[in-house]
């Protein structure tokens, strides 16, 4: 082999100087770190996971929150426009009806949904009146106080029983808690105007002191439903002692945990809506 071929058999390493590191030798490594200068890595991850909790409790507070609102203005709202169109429609069929001699309670048959009378109460407002419908489900009490079924109507003896919402839905019997013994709830129906007074002593504002034993504002729990019987308090097959309106409602207010009731008795006859036009003297008791 020639001294050419030679060279190129010659590695890169295959030089004169031998390699003078002592095998095992100490091996050079890069100085230490100052320990302030070290920064842990990031928490990313669980960052990512707190921002997303974050949102999604957010996002629920303001869903929340519009519902609430929804609830508390825009039902009422809606209530309010129902209520101008039963008021309206009640009206009308009220004018075809032919005029009675006499105060009357009769109604026919009266089917869900359908208003039949329409409820003041002078201590809530001189404006304040609101149109009844037949029925007591959810439907029926988002247009506005409803009727018991198989309670007694307007000027009938037994116990003329009506729900209402205590908030939203038109919130009918927001300030129910506000009614006094002796205070007038004037029911107007096609031909009639009835007036019932609530139970209790108007002088001192005591609740418990009628003779019947009635009160005239008690608070119950829902499942109690002997205050709807013919005669408040008493047992549901028991007959009727006199003519008597109940009014009931949530309480406390935004909570369904008892429920509010008020109860009054008719105070003499009804009147013919020919005779008071404008209704009795009770409505212009505030």
């Amino acid at each position: 082999m020639d001294d050419e071929g030679r060279d190129a058999d010659v590695l890169p390493w295959d030089d004169d100087e031998p390699d003078t590191r002592p095998i095992g030798g100490p091996i050079d490594l890069p100085p230490p770190r100052d320990p302030d200068d070290v920064q842990e890595p990031r928490p990313e991850r669980w960052r990512t996971v707190v921002r997303s909790f974050g949102e999604l409790f957010v996002t629920c507070g303001v869903v929340l929150l519009l519902f609430v609102f929804y609830e508390l203005y825009v039902t009422d709202l809606l209530n309010r426009h129902e209520q101008t169109q039963l008021t309206q429609q009640l009206q009308q069929q009220w004018s075809k009806e032919p005029s009675l001699p006499a105060a009357s309670t009769a109604h026919g048959a009266v089917a869900a949904g359908q208003a039949f009378a329409i409820l003041h109460i002078p201590r809530l407002g001189a404006d304040y009146q609101r149109v009844v419908v037949e029925g007591t489900d959810q439907e029926q009490l988002a247009q506005g106080p409803g009727h018991y079924v198989g309670t007694a109507f307007p000027g009938e003896q037994g116990n003329l029983a009506l729900a209402g919402h205590r908030v939203g839905k038109g919130s009918p019997f927001l300030e129910l808690d506000a009614l006094r013994p002796g205070d007038p709830i004037v029911v107007e129906t096609a031909q009639s105007w009835f007036v019932y007074r609530v139970l209790g002593d108007r002088a001192t504002g005591d609740f418990g002191t009628d003779p019947s034993g009635i009160p005239g504002q008690e608070i119950v729990p829902p499942s109690d439903l002997a205050e709807i019987s013919s005669t408040p308090d008493a047992p549901a097959s028991a007959a009727p002692t006199g003519a008597y309106l109940t009014l009931t409602t949530c309480h406390p207010r935004f909570s369904a945990r008892q429920r509010l009731i008020i109860h009054a008795r008719l105070d003499g006859e009804g009147t013919r809506k020919a005779d008071q036009p404008n209704g009795p003297a009770a409505l212009r008791e505030h």
